[in-house]
């Protein structure tokens, strides 16, 4: 006598739950998903710069797959707002638009604020001793003028507080939403030397937790965010071809 769990670990090939589903290979989508990785952190990190042709034929053959993969991820990219595909010409990164960064700017403050807010009234010693050691971390890089480096502890700084907020689902969410802050972070750490200033914002933002002051956390982090603006169109008149 079969038991019911071995009728769901093997369905039958009619079954309404997969009936009309065209099959999917497995190792294909997964080829895919990290194509687009690999790109979207060249995208991101500026490896791939505003402007950059990318060429499928060459990025299937440094993966060696075939270009189906390839189209795939930059359909991704192309989603979300990352490049731009041209039929019969080929796939461009696209510029950072400007007009997307205030409103940008707007959600993540709309959202850290609650996460800082909520994070100064649970915050103990040793989430303290967690941002202390990712400032440490990022005083480390600013020195090395690592700005890569720099860029991934200032994440890790606003991943923290989500997570001692207990929402870390809103950090997951802004990671989509601030794509386009983040390339034109990656221009004002090296270029405007926001590296130390960034430091010193943190800082206070951790001394406001630490002291459980939700309104002093809540504006150090509104004082913070909305630095992204001024530095954009600075880096404008330095950038043009990068920003649109």
């Amino acid at each position: 006598m079969s038991s019911p769990m071995s009728s769901v670990e093997q369905p039958d090939a009619q079954s309404p739950l997969t009936a009309g589903l065209k099959p999917v290979s497995l190792s294909r989508v997964t080829t895919a998903r990290a194509i687009y990785e690999r790109l979207h952190a060249g995208i991101l990190s500026l490896q791939l710069p505003p402007g950059m042709v990318l060429q499928e034929k060459k990025i299937a053959d440094q993966f060696g797959v075939s270009r189906t993969p390839v189209r795939e991820a930059l359909l991704r990219l192309s989603e979300g707002g990352l490049v731009e595909i041209y039929p019969q010409s080929g796939t461009v990164v696209s510029r950072v638009p400007v007009s997307a960064i205030p409103e940008a700017v707007v959600v993540r403050k709309a959202l850290e604020t609650v996460t800082v807010e909520q994070a100064a009234r649970q915050a103990g010693q040793p989430a303290l001793e967690r941002l202390d050691q990712i400032i440490k971390r990022q005083q480390t890089f600013a020195a090395l003028n690592d700005a890569s480096g720099f860029h991934e502890q200032d994440e890790a700084f606003h991943e923290a507080i989500a997570q001692i907020a207990g929402f870390p689902g809103i950090w997951a969410l802004l990671k989509t939403v601030k794509v386009q802050i983040d390339r034109a972070r990656r221009l004002t750490l090296p270029v405007l030397g926001r590296m130390e200033t960034v430091i010193q914002e943190h800082v206070t933002i951790r001394d406001a937790l630490a002291a459980h002051d939700a309104n002093g956390a809540r504006e150090a982090m509104l004082h913070h965010l909305e630095a992204v603006i001024l530095d954009v169109e600075e880096l404008r008149q330095s950038y043009p071809d990068y920003f649109c």
